[in-house]
């Protein structure tokens, strides 16, 4: 299926303004936009290999501490079972996957109470049966990926200590300039440097940002304009070396004033978190290649909300 999608303009309104893309797949669907990876795009983005380049895309472990938003972090211990002293195991346990490099997947967050992403209810979700990141593992995600890097427009707003918003005209503005063309299917990456910026906070800031109460996290600019730019790149996801995607506060009581439960709700629209682009940015910078094979394997666990990245891009 190589399905055309409306432009934003065209999908159905609903009373608060918002637009939706329930159903585009058909009523069962726990998919959402990652249905566009069709075996003819998947050969396509296998052709991007030209010169043997691989950059992983998570952080180690453990990179974010404190983890974010009172999330705990993981623990990891090595156990020597064996006797003989030939062997040994380990066990990790107390893993949050929204801790770092990680997929949100369509079981995240919902558009309302008890309405998930194509009118599935919390009890769907739940139970494993609709929209949790094992529907996504069971196909793998392979896709043309589309680095752009918004590093420069952050910088010029002041750096992230300031928490800038990252305005479409920004986002559009540099991915001309760098002549990345997205295609339906696409998954786009954002680098804002954000990562780079954090490496070099002491701790008692980093403290300061894993807190809902005080933290001011850049990112994608909340609002309509946003959602209607990413929905019109008809691409599968969204991807960013940011904390959540979107600029943090939140802005309560606009219906656009938080974008999760726009893309993941409405759209169905894929969203990575804290990827970790610096390299493969680079690269991009030095030969002029925004383009990629993205290979990434879910969490194959049932009824997950989110996982670990598990990306790789190959070039």
């Amino acid at each position: 299926m190589d399905q055309e999608l409306p432009p934003y303009r065209d999908l159905p309104q609903l009373p608060d303004g918002v637009r939706s893309g329930w159903g585009l797949f058909g009523e069962d669907d726990s998919v959402g936009l990652m249905n566009l990876l069709t075996p003819e795009r998947v050969i396509a983005a296998a052709g991007l290999v030209r010169k043997g380049a691989v950059f992983r895309l998570d952080l180690p472990v453990n990179a974010i501490v404190p983890p974010p938003f009172g999330r705990g972090a993981t623990r990891h211990t090595v156990l020597e079972r064996d006797p003989n002293g030939l062997g040994l195991d380990d066990v990790v346990d107390n893993y949050f996957p929204q801790s770092g490099s990680q997929w949100d997947s369509l079981a995240h967050v919902a558009y309302a109470p008890d309405a998930w992403y194509n009118g599935v209810t919390r009890q769907q979700v739940k139970s494993g049966q609709r929209n949790t990141i094992d529907h996504w593992a069971a196909r793998g995600v392979v896709a043309r990926a589309v680095v752009v890097d918004v590093s420069d427009a952050v910088a010029a707003r002041g750096g992230h200590g300031q928490a800038p918003a990252i305005t479409v005209e920004e986002l559009e503005a540099a991915r001309i300039a760098q002549g990345a063309e997205v295609r339906t299917g696409d998954v786009l990456l954002v680098r804002t440097g954000f990562l780079q910026w954090y490496r070099e906070q002491s701790e008692q800031e980093r403290e300061g940002l894993s807190s809902r109460l005080s933290a001011r996290l850049s990112g994608l600019d909340h609002g309509e304009a946003m959602a209607e730019y990413l929905w019109d790149l008809h691409i599968a996801a969204v991807a960013a070396d940011t904390v959540g995607l979107e600029v943090f506060p939140w802005a309560k009581g606009d219906p656009f004033g938080f974008l999760h439960p726009i893309l993941l709700g409405q759209f169905g629209m894929g969203i990575g978190e804290l990827w970790d682009l610096d390299a493969l940015a680079a690269d991009c910078a030095a030969d002029g290649v925004r383009e990629c094979l993205l290979v990434s394997a879910p969490f194959y666990i049932r009824g997950g909300i989110g996982s670990p990245a598990n990306a790789i891009a190959i070039k």
